[in-house]
């Protein structure tokens, strides 16, 4: 009998304790955003974020952070932690945690939150399913994420006729797991849990990240992808182990980014700049201060921004063991030279340009018929506005000192 250390799952309890809680989207979720597409429910909440932002002249407006307790938050919440924000001479509230996308989304748009993580492909879903006007300004981090099986799976063709758990059906970890169980000749398909399952299928469901540990101990799925530190807390309390690293599936990809509405970057244009440069200091300091990361964003810092306890943070954050995962074969691209989860704020129109070509090839559940008309040249330039983030790496040193061409150009590579 596989026996969870209790105390970590109470956290996770305590954070996300109904069905559409964690950081996944439930099909209640799915409807809740999918009415922000229609103009009776949409239009109160934009009514009402257009007050709150006309409440503040100029560049008072405080900095309302709205986010989700995982390591895709963590720019964000280190700015905070750190006072990066007051630094730049802008206002910041205490940041705000939210059980679901859904919630996160509504209090975006009604303008109770004004700076959020996002996960890419939701992005695209809300500026162009929804139609609400916003766009990226930075990514958060790169990378991130794994694809995490029972202890007895030692391979994707293992994962035939049983069920794998994503957190949202706009995201990166569904994109990439369908090209990984393509190449292994498996089919994605969306059916009951209690529904049969053929040898060549694997059933996809969307579950609450905060879910997903319990759920692969319990064996009611077989594996899940996702964001950290989840994948971590499977390891440590021995109920999963990582298949594949979604960076080693393609490389340096984005995960979450950084989302601000359209009438900040029109009417507000310092403000976006100065919360631009704050992100992006706070990423450059994370990556020198691995362990000080983990502990600020653990439930041992100051903050308690996360539920998650330091030994686990750690573990993502300050990763000493990537080299046993080369070794043993988890990490197949060794010349890729990358870390579990990096930080680099820079968002390239080439992964933009690939993205949206490779979540049409994507198995989605809802109305997909907004994503026949993109183009992804034009999604490249319109969904991202990457003005600030030049000026803000600029500020710091310019892109090298991320490790990055100093053209901002690459070639995406994509290798299952």
């Amino acid at each position: 009998m596989t026996i969870i250390d209790t105390s970590m799952a109470s956290r996770y309890t305590h954070i996300c304790a109904s069905s559409d809680c964690g950081c996944g989207l439930t099909r209640r979720d799915m409807l809740r955003l999918g009415a922000l597409a229609t103009a009776a429910v949409a239009a109160p909440l934009l009514s009402a974020g257009d007050a709150r932002a006309q409440a503040f002249k100029g560049d008072d407006q405080p900095v309302k952070i709205g986010y989700l307790p995982i390591t895709d938050a963590a720019p964000l919440l280190v700015a905070h932690g750190r006072k990066m924000y007051e630094a730049e001479g802008l206002r910041a509230e205490a940041p705000r945690l939210f059980r679901s996308w859904a919630q996160i989304v509504e209090a975006f748009v009604s303008g109770q939150v004004n700076v959020i993580h996002l996960l890419t492909p939701a992005a695209l879903w809300v500026r162009y399913g929804s139609k609400f006007p916003a766009k990226i300004v930075a990514w958060n981090h790169v990378n991130g994420s794994a694809l995490t099986v029972a202890p007895s799976i030692n391979s994707v063709a293992e994962l035939g006729g049983r069920t794998v758990a994503i957190p949202f059906w706009y995201s990166i970890h569904n994109v990439l797991l369908q090209q990984i169980l393509r190449a292994s000749n498996l089919v994605a398909v969306t059916r009951p849990r209690d529904a049969k399952t053929a040898p060549n299928e694997v059933n996809l469901i969307v579950m609450p990240p905060a879910e997903m540990v319990s759920a692969l101990a319990a064996g009611s799925i077989a594996g899940f992808i996702v964001a950290d530190p989840f994948n971590a807390a499977a390891e440590i309390a021995g109920v999963g182990k990582v298949l594949r690293f979604s960076g080693d599936v393609w490389k340096n990809h984005a995960c979450c980014v950084t989302f601000l509405a359209e009438r900040d970057l029109v009417e507000r244009p310092e403000w976006a700049q100065r919360v631009t440069t704050s992100i992006v200091k706070a990423q450059l300091w994370t990556r020198d201060n691995q362990t000080d990361a983990a502990r600020l964003l653990s439930t041992s810092g100051e903050g308690r921004y996360t539920p998650h306890p330091l030994r686990t943070m750690t573990k993502v954050l300050a990763a000493t063991d990537y080299a046993s995962y080369e070794a043993s074969g988890v990490v197949r691209h060794k010349g890729w030279a990358q870390r579990r989860i990096d930080f680099q704020p820079y968002p390239f129109a080439s992964y933009t340009e690939e993205l949206v070509r490779a979540i049409r090839q994507t198995k989605v559940e809802g109305d997909t018929r907004f994503l026949e008309s993109l183009d992804p040249k034009f999604v490249a330039g319109d969904l991202v506005d990457d003005r600030f983030v030049r000026k803000s790496l600029t500020a710091v040193g310019g892109p090298q000192v991320f490790g990055l061409p100093t053209d901002l150009l690459r070639k995406e590579m994509v290798q299952v």
